[in-house]
C-alpha cells in the first residue's frame, strides 16, 4: 500500500478532473469492457445517488436527478482522465413503473454485483432519515455471496437531527457488524450541503491506489 500518498489529496484531485458520460446498458450483453477500476452506487429508489455523483464530481447535472423513483433504469457509467468509472445503479426497491421492468432492472443489478471482475467496491447509499430497510437486505446478501467489498454511505443527512442521525449511525453500523463483506467504516453525506465529500472522495482515492490505479 502506498502509506506516502495523501488519500484526501488525492481525492480531490481525482474529482477535479473533468467527468464525463461513458455509457448506458441495460443488460449484461450491453456491459461495456471491464476496463481500468469500477466503483458502483447502489440505493433505493429516491435516495439520492444522482445527486451524490453530481456532488462527488462538482457537476450539477452529470447524473440526471428527479423527484420521481425509478427514472434510472440502466446501469450509467461515468469516467474522466483516470482508470476509474463510477457506475450509477437503478434504485431497487419503489418504482414508478411496471413490476416487468422493476424485475428486469433486479436481475441486471444482482447479475451486475455477481459477476463484474474489475468491481472494487459498492458504496450502498442509505437515507439518513430511515436507515437499513428490508429492500436493502436482498443487495447486501447478493455481495456478502459474492465478496463484493461495500461500504455504507448515509445521504440526506441535513434533513435529519443531530440526535436521530447518531442514532441511525450506531444502528447501522451494528447492523452490518454481522456482515462478512461490510467495510466497517460508515460515510455520512449531505448532496446539498457538501457534507462527507471530501471523506467518500479520499476512500475512493485509497481504493484505486490500493489497485494500483494512483501513485505517490
Amino acid at each position: 500500500m502506498p502509506e506516502a500518498l495523501d488519500y484526501a489529496a488525492a481525492g480531490r484531485k481525482l474529482f477535479a478532473s473533468t467527468w464525463d458520460f461513458r455509457h448506458a446498458a441495460n443488460t449484461l450483453e450491453a456491459l461495456p469492457p471491464p476496463e481500468g477500476v469500477e466503483i458502483a452506487l447502489a440505493g433505493r429508489s429516491n435516495v439520492g445517488k444522482s445527486s451524490l455523483i453530481n456532488a462527488l464530481t462538482s457537476r450539477n447535472a452529470l447524473a440526471r436527478t428527479s423527484h420521481t423513483p425509478g427514472r434510472t433504469q440502466e446501469l450509467i457509467f461515468f469516467s474522466s482522465q483516470a482508470p476509474l468509472t463510477l457506475v450509477d445503479m437503478p434504485g431497487y426497491g419503489y418504482a414508478a413503473v411496471s413490476d416487468k421492468k422493476v424485475k428486469a432492472w433486479t436481475k441486471l443489478i444482482h447479475d451486475y454485483l455477481r459477476g463484474r471482475v474489475n468491481l472494487a467496491r459498492v458504496f450502498v447509499l442509505i437515507d439518513a432519515r430511515h436507515g437499513l430497510k428490508t429492500t436493502d437486505n436482498a443487495v447486501l446478501e447478493t455481495l456478502d455471496k459474492a465478496a463484493v467489498v461495500y461500504q455504507i454511505v448515509l445521504t440526506k443527512s441535513d434533513e435529519v437531527k443531530k440526535a436521530e442521525l447518531e442514532k441511525c449511525v450506531a444502528e447501522t453500523r451494528e447492523k452490518i457488524s454481522r456482515r462478512p463483506a461490510a467495510f466497517p467504516e460508515l460515510i455520512v453525506t449531505s448532496s446539498r450541503e457538501g457534507t462527507g465529500m471530501e471523506e467518500l472522495r479520499a476512500a475512493i482515492a485509497q481504493i484505486l491506489a490500493e489497485r494500483g490505479g494512483l501513485k505517490p
